[in-house]
């Protein structure tokens, strides 16, 4: 009978094996010189297949993969944290500079203690309004003529919505005659 095929701890080098398989023919055809006439002569003697190489499993084959894996997931998580923490930062840090002149207390913000907050109540305790420079009349004058172009462009499906269209063009329409414009 043949050997059943050898487990390997390592695997070995593709010379290990063709020495391993000269020594195996050379064996049996010492052993039997008989066989050799009576098995058709190829391979000079029984014929026993090659030992196989166990298939060692898919971790034990890449595994220089799996660190490398867990490296590169690691940094994109890591980048993606900071990134998304700096755009926080920087939009505190446009509020803190205009902060003094600019904030306006609500009453979430007076009731709401430091230690009690919170990721859901931070949008409602953090509500900054900003003063703008004023926009030149002219200006204003172009926005409006802009609007009316655009209103007069919409095409309405039901009357309710065209008489609403026609109450904006009528109020840009006063804006656009009138001497002076009031603030925005």
């Amino acid at each position: 009978m043949s050997e059943p095929p050898k487990l390997y701890v390592n695997k070995p080098k593709k010379a290990q094996l063709k020495q391993s398989r000269v020594m195996m023919e050379a064996q049996s055809s010492t052993a039997t010189p008989s066989s050799s006439s009576i098995g058709g002569g190829y391979g000079g003697g029984a014929s026993t297949p090659p030992p196989e190489v166990p298939k060692q499993s898919f971790v034990r084959r890449y595994k220089f993969f799996l660190p490398l894996i867990l490296s590169v997931n690691l940094a994109v998580g890591a980048y993606l944290f900071m990134r998304t923490k700096k755009k926080d930062i920087a939009v505190e840090e446009e509020t803190t500079t205009d902060a003094p002149s600019t904030l306006t207390p609500t009453p979430s913000t007076s009731a709401a203690t430091p230690t009690a907050t919170s990721v859901t109540e931070s949008p409602t305790i953090a509500q900054v309004t900003r003063v703008r420079k004023p926009i030149p009349e002219q200006q204003q004058r172009e926005v409006f003529k802009w609007m009316l172009e655009e209103k007069r462009k919409i095409k309405t499906k039901d009357p309710e919505e065209k008489k609403q269209i026609d109450e904006e063009k009528t109020i840009l329409k006063q804006f656009l005659r009138a001497k002076s414009i009031p603030n925005i």
